[in-house]
C-alpha cells in the first residue's frame, strides 16, 4: 500500500459564487516530486494556497490529511510548522534587507530577546551551502539575480525543516542553465528524503523531474498519471481537454519594406553612468513582420526596449530612432505612445497592470484621450470599450469590473495585451509574453500576435524560450552583454545557431 504523505479530499473552494475548485482530490507519497499541471484559472495555486492555510480552514469545504492527521490550519505559520512551505512564483523577498535577513525573517535567531547575528550568519551559510548557492550572507537580496533569489527562497524553506517543499512556476523567470540547475537540486531534495510538489508550465521540466503527475481542468481533477515514458502531447490534451497539434498558429505571411529604424543606440546605466549596457545596437523591424531577440538573463534586451519607449530605462542614451523613414524623439513614455510604439513588460504585475484596478480601468489607462470629452471621462465609453476586447481577446471573468489581481496569469497578460492594442502600436514590443502562462493561453495570444502582424504591425518579441522565438519570429536579433551579435532567418535559425551567437560576444552580425 502507497504511503501518502498528504491526501487532500474533495476540496471545493468559491470566489463570489464561482467555483475556482470543484471536488479536487490530490494524493501526495512521501518522497517523490509530484507534478501539478493545468491551464491559468484550472485552480493549481488555489489548491496549494488551501494547503498552505493562506486561505484558512472554514473559507473552503474538503479534507486535508497530512502524515495521517486531519489538518485545519488556520494561516502559513501553522501549515510550515508541519514542514509544509510554499514558494510562491512572485518572490517574497525584501529588497533592501540582507540574505541572511531574508532568510530568517520572522524566525530570528535570538537569545533573550536580541538577535544573535553571528549565529545568524553561521546559519545562512549552512543553508546557502545546502542549496549550493555562493554567495555573502550580507549582500542585500536586490543585488543578487534572480536565480540566486530563487534559492535564497528555498534556503529560507529550509531554514524551517521543511518536508513537503511546494514550487510554484520555480523557473519561469529563470535561464535556462539556471532552470537546469534548480530542477537538479530538486532531484538532490528527494534524495535526501524531502517531498516536492511542481507547478509548471513548462511541461519539458515537469516530464523530466516528475515521478508522477496530476491534471487539473475548469477546477477538477482529471487525472493523475504515472512519469512512464508519458508524453506532453498527452499532459496537454488533459489540460486542454482535446489535442493540441500545432503548439504555434500559421504565419500569414505580409511582410512589407522596412517601417521601424534603430541606429547606433547607446544606452548607459541608469545609476553607473560608466556602464555601457546597449552598445552601439542597429535594429530594424519590416512592416507585418515579427521580429525576435534572443538573449541570455543580462544581454540586455528588456534594457534596449525600455530605453527605447520613452527612455523609460538609462541614462545618456544616444543614437537615431526613425519610423517610416522620419526621425522621431522618444524623450518620455507620452511621446512614445504618440509616435505609434507601446511596450508589454516582462514584469505584468509590477509594471504592466495596477493590481488594485479592475479589468475596465487597467484596459483603458494608457488611452483616456480616446474615451475622453474636452478632459472629462466617457464611463459608458469606457465600458463599451473594456467590454470589447474582454469579448475580443477572450479574458475569462465574469465582467469589465471585476479586480485584475483576481484573475489568472494568462487573463492578466490578455488584459495588459488590450491595454496596448487600445492605444493602436504601429510598433509593439512584448517582452516575455507568455512567462508563466500555459499551452493553451499560450497558443491564443500567439494567436494574436499573428494577426496584429497579418494587419501590418510591427513586432518584437522578446523571449528566453528558443522554442517560442524559433516558432513565432521571421527574423531573430542575438544579443550578448549589451551588444548584437547576430541576425538569423527563421528558416537557418535552430537552437544551437542562437545559444552559439547569444554566448559570444564577438558575435557575426
Amino acid at each position: 500500500m502507497a504511503d501518502y504523505l498528504l491526501e487532500m479530499k474533495n476540496i471545493i473552494k468559491d470566489f463570489s459564487g464561482v467555483k475556482a475548485l470543484d471536488n479536487v482530490d490530490l494524493k501526495i507519497k512521501r518522497g517523490e516530486i509530484h507534478g501539478l499541471c493545468g491551464e491559468n484559472g484550472a485552480g493549481k495555486s488555489t489548491l496549494m494556497n488551501v494547503l498552505s492555510g493562506l486561505y484558512p480552514y472554514g473559507s473552503y469545504q474538503g479534507e486535508n490529511y497530512y502524515n495521517g492527521d486531519l489538518c485545519r490550519f488556520k494561516n502559513i505559520r501553522d501549515s510550515e510548522e508541519l514542514g509544509i512551505v510554499i514558494i510562491h512564483q512572485e518572490l517574497a523577498l525584501i529588497p533592501f534587507l540582507s540574505v541572511k535577513e531574508n532568510i530568517f525573517l520572522g524566525n530570528e535567531q535570538a537569545k533573550h530577546g536580541v538577535i544573535d547575528w553571528d549565529l545568524t550568519e553561521k546559519k545562512t551559510n549552512q543553508l546557502l551551502k545546502k542549496v549550493g548557492l555562493k554567495i555573502d550572507p550580507n549582500i542585500l537580496a536586490a543585488q543578487i539575480g534572480v536565480g540566486q533569489q530563487q534559492l535564497v527562497e528555498i534556503a529560507k524553506a529550509f531554514s524551517k525543516s521543511v518536508q513537503l517543499l511546494i514550487l510554484d512556476e520555480p523557473t519561469a523567470a529563470l535561464n535556462e542553465e539556471e532552470s537546469e540547475n534548480l530542477l537538479f537540486l530538486i532531484k538532490e531534495f528527494k534524495n535526501q528524503g524531502i517531498t516536492s510538489i511542481i507547478i509548471s508550465h513548462k511541461l519539458n521540466e515537469v516530464v523530466q523531474i516528475a515521478d508522477r503527475i496530476t491534471i487539473l481542468r475548469d477546477g477538477k481533477t482529471i487525472e493523475t498519471l504515472e512519469n512512464q515514458g508519458i508524453s506532453e502531447e498527452k499532459i496537454i490534451k488533459g489540460m486542454v481537454g482535446r489535442d493540441l497539434t500545432n503548439r504555434y498558429p500559421d504565419r500569414k505571411l505580409n511582410i512589407g519594406k522596412v517601417y521601424f529604424e534603430v541606429k547606433d543606440w547607446t544606452v548607459h546605466h541608469p545609476i553607473n553612468a560608466e556602464k555601457i549596457v546597449n552598445d552601439h545596437i542597429d535594429f530594424s523591424i519590416k512592416k507585418g513582420e515579427i521580429v525576435g531577440i534572443a538573449g541570455l538573463m543580462g544581454a540586455g534586451r528588456t534594457e534596449f526596449a525600455m530605453s527605447l519607449f520613452g527612455k523609460s530605462y538609462g541614462s545618456g542614451i544616444s543614437g537615431k530612432v526613425i519610423k517610416n523613414n522620419e526621425e522621431i524623439s522618444l524623450k518620455n513614455v507620452h511621446e512614445a505612445i504618440k509616435h505609434g510604439l507601446a511596450y508589454v513588460s516582462e514584469d505584468r504585475k509590477t509594471m504592466g497592470l495596477n493590481l488594485l484596478m479592475d479589468v475596465r480601468e487597467n484596459t483603458t489607462i494608457a488611452s483616456l484621450a480616446k474615451i475622453s470629452h474636452m478632459g472629462v471621462l466617457d464611463k459608458e465609453k469606457e465600458i463599451v470599450v473594456s467590454e470589447q476586447f474582454r469579448k475580443k481577446m477572450r479574458i475569462k471573468t465574469n465582467n469589465v469590473f471585476q479586480n485584475v489581481g483576481s484573475l489568472s496569469g494568462g487573463n492578466q497578460q490578455k488584459v495588459v495585451l488590450s491595454k496596448w492594442l487600445l492605444t493602436q502600436p504601429d510598433v509593439l514590443f512584448l517582452d516575455e509574453p507568455t512567462r508563466g502562462i500555459d499551452v493553451g493561453a499560450k497558443y491564443e495570444i500567439y494567436t494574436i500576435i499573428e494577426e496584429m502582424a497579418a494587419a501590418g504591425k510591427c513586432i518584437c518579441i522578446i523571449s528566453s524560450e528558443l522554442p517560442e522565438i524559433l516558432g513565432m519570429c521571421d527574423r531573430i536579433y542575438t544579443m550578448c552583454e549589451g551588444k548584437m551579435t547576430g541576425e538569423v532567418l527563421r528558416e537557418n535559425a535552430t537552437q544551437e545557431i542562437l545559444m552559439n551567437l547569444m554566448t559570444n560576444k564577438e558575435g557575426v552580425v
